[in-house]
């Protein structure tokens, strides 16, 4: 990820946070990425030898990388097909010409960057520490917030709501624990940070640049929060991860760049880990 601000790109929140393409890629990402996760574990399960159990964290490894592929898969396609029609006409931009250089109030035109076209970069201060804090306080704060509507209906709420990660640890020891924690705390982060609050988050801002310069925005970050929760396929912690989702986004759209989303995800997810392997 590149920790240094291009000159070239306009400063964060300015009326071209918004990309012109990319949702189409965006949908067929997330179509692409769940057929494969599924194909994966399937093959998986095939490659299984007759009579030995299927190893759930196998099948949500696989799962995992199949999803990956999907998503990354429409970041590089976006960003390739952008770059070669940055304007949506075949117009190619002039030698030099910035993202925004359609003018005031227009969507970003596509660079072939990923650090100018979805601002993937980090810079050590603030992002770090803000997205540390961020982070833990959103597992610890946040998702308890959002999730208390659910207490007069669900019976232990709050222990059902740790079961998902409980399940994906419980059988990962040793050297399979650790790649599953470079997964999830590292890998999962930036990958859908680079799609969701990369990829779709500025697509859809671009989509609705004339709802004005902050309904348009935070329509966005709803919409993507609500994308973000429902690829997990977790009802009970739907609300609280759409509430994170809402934050990760803010926090894109604030900064300008995804470093501080990458960091709170980062934080979140590794405070989810130490804390279900403490507990052993």
């Amino acid at each position: 990820m590149n920790s240094h601000r291009d000159s070239r790109e306009p400063a964060a929140r300015d009326d071209s946070f918004g990309n012109s393409f990319g949702l189409a890629e965006a949908m067929l990402g997330l179509a692409a990425g769940f057929v494969l996760a599924t194909l994966a574990v399937s093959a998986y399960a095939a490659a299984t030898p007759h009579g030995h159990h299927v190893s759930q964290y196998g099948e949500e490894v696989v799962s995992l990388i199949g999803l990956w592929v999907g998503l990354v898969g429409a970041v590089v396609v976006a960003t390739r097909n952008a770059a070669r029609d940055p304007a949506g006409s075949g117009a190619t931009p002039a030698a030099g010409a910035t993202p925004a250089a359609a003018g005031t109030g227009t969507a970003r035109r596509g660079t072939g960057s990923i650090v100018r076209d979805y601002g993937f970069r980090l810079r050590p201060w603030p992002d770090i520490p803000l997205g540390i804090v961020v982070g833990v306080a959103s597992q610890y704060l946040l998702v308890p917030v959002f999730e208390a509507p659910l207490l007069p209906f669900v019976h232990n709420l709050y222990s059902r709501l740790g079961h998902p990660a409980q399940s994906l640890t419980s059988h990962a020891f040793g050297p399979g624990l650790v790649v599953l924690a470079m997964l999830v705390c590292v890998g999962s982060p930036v990958v859908e940070e680079l799609f969701f609050r990369g990829l779709l988050l500025r697509a859809l801002a671009g989509r609705l640049k004339d709802l004005g310069p902050r309904l348009g925005p935070a329509t966005s970050i709803v919409v993507t929060a609500l994308v973000f929760a429902l690829v997990h396929f977790e009802a009970l912690q739907f609300l609280g991860l759409a509430g994170f989702g809402v934050v990760l986004g803010y926090l894109a759209w604030r900064t300008g760049r995804l470093g501080p989303s990458i960091v709170a995800h980062m934080a979140f997810n590794t405070v989810t880990i130490v804390a279900i392997v403490a507990a052993r």
